[in-house]
């Protein structure tokens, strides 16, 4: 049998560059950029009193005049910084990473890296080792799946879940629990639709071994005191995981003060390319997990005897990464805390208050989530099918999301089959919300 070990690595693992840029996540902005780095298009900060949607929706052309995007939570648009980053990158930029010893390849290393320490800064990591590229968090909640609870969780052990999750938060864990013999636990919703944090810390044990919870709802916008949902975890000695892909585009994120042991999230969701996503795990957890995919880039050293591993996050990254994307993501970044993630909140809570009062006050919707629920307004009309709803809104201009939300369980626990929800990004107007009730009073009186 061959000898499987992990070990430091000296060879084609190594894809740091060795010398110029790169570096961890204090690492300062542009010191490894790319042949042809530019900054965010904004324009001057907002005036007072002018609308921060207002302010920004030019600066996405997937957004002609007329047409009312409320389907961020499925996918953000792109704003032409995000799409300039990208176009660079597949043009005057390109070359591989981690390979060629030619100039320009070693600038698009330099560069490739400078987007990790990039996101590391974003999300408060301690290092940009600690970042791993993924397709997306879906592809992040499944490598924690199989390289690290299904190597670390033995039978009779437990993992934790709401019954708010996301499919992509769920049916992993299925499945390892399946493979491992574990078990699956649901922590139950308060009555303004919040995962319940004193249910969860009365029914956690030490058999628990995993927590996994999103960090905002992708259908109720409710927010999770991750913190807490930490201390409760770490009580009994579980890790907890936590979904970021509604939290990263609408709320300021720290790690560190978060308490998690890992946390995931998708490019698309925040402004930036589709087909990559993050994995962060602490460097001491990453260092203990075996590769989950074999290939080139991600090794020591390769022969029929045996294969050596490369460290973190290496490890975790086989084939030829998603270049460009990371360069857009890193992009997207820069757009959002150059908005400044604080006042996206802000704006979007206005949206949120402004529609829920709005929808409130007809009488046959019926509306799902807490009131301060972050950028999202999830809602139902007696006797109207969502997909009615949302055919009659694209009919004026509107578009929502209008479906379970990868959601089924918690559709069956708020008693529906489906619901509409409208969500908001940093180009979303009051004019959105005009339109969305508008569109809503037209569905009421076709359906009356």
């Amino acid at each position: 049998m061959s000898d499987l070990k992990i070990l430091p690595v000296h060879g084609e693992g190594d894809r740091r560059p060795q010398a110029g840029g790169g570096g961890g996540a204090d690492a300062a902005p542009g010191s490894a950029s790319p042949l042809h780095q530019a900054a965010a298009r904004l324009g001057p900060p907002p005036r007072a009193g002018e609308d921060l949607g207002a302010r920004h929706r030019a600066d996405f052309p997937g957004l002609p005049e007329g047409w009312h995007y409320l389907d961020s939570a499925a996918t953000a648009q792109k704003p032409q910084a995000v799409i300039d980053a990208i176009a660079r990158a597949y043009g005057p930029d390109y070359a591989t990473v981690h390979r060629g010893v030619y100039q320009r390849s070693a600038d698009m290393t330099l560069a490739f890296e400078a987007a990790r320490a990039r996101v590391a800064r974003f999300i408060g990591a301690a290092s940009a080792d600690e970042i791993v590229f993924v397709r997306g968090a879906t592809e992040g909640i499944n490598l924690v799946a199989y390289s690290w609870a299904a190597t670390q969780l033995k039978p009779g052990d437990r993992i934790l879940l709401s019954t708010l999750e996301h499919h992509s938060n769920i049916v992993p864990w299925q499945l390892v629990a399946e493979r491992v013999g574990a078990a699956i636990d649901v922590v139950p919703l308060t009555a303004d639709h919040r995962i319940d944090l004193d249910a969860m810390a009365a029914m956690i044990t030490p058999q628990h071994k995993l927590v996994a919870l999103a960090h905002v709802s992708n259908v109720l916008g409710s927010v999770l005191d991750g913190a807490r949902a930490a201390q409760i975890a770490h009580s009994v000695g579980a890790k907890l995981l936590l979904d970021g892909c509604q939290a990263v585009p609408r709320l300021p994120v720290d790690v560190a003060a978060l308490g998690c042991d890992f946390y995931v999230f998708s490019g698309h969701k925040l402004y930036g390319p589709t087909g990559i996503g993050v994995l962060w795990a602490r460097g001491d957890i990453l260092a203990q997990m075996p590769p989950w995919q074999g290939g080139g880039a991600m090794i020591d050293k390769v022969s029929f005897a045996g294969t050596t591993y490369a460290p973190p996050p290496a490890r975790f990254e086989a084939g030829t990464p998603h270049i460009a994307g990371a360069a857009g993501l890193a992009a997207a970044i820069d757009y959002v805390e150059t908005a400044g993630v604080a006042a996206i909140h802000a704006h979007e809570a206005a949206l949120v208050r402004a529609a829920r009062a709005a929808l409130g006050a007809i009488n046959s919707v019926r509306l799902f989530g807490p009131e301060d629920s972050a950028g999202i307004v999830s809602f139902a009309i007696e006797g109207v099918h969502p997909h009615d709803i949302g055919t009659i809104l694209d009919e004026g201009g509107v578009a929502i999301r209008a479906g379970h939300h990868c959601a089924q369980p918690l559709m069956a626990a708020l008693g529906v089959e489906a619901t509409a929800r409208a969500s908001f990004g940093v180009y979303s107007t009051p004019a959105d919300v005009a339109a969305l009730v508008a569109g809503i009073e037209r569905v009421t009186r076709i359906f009356g």
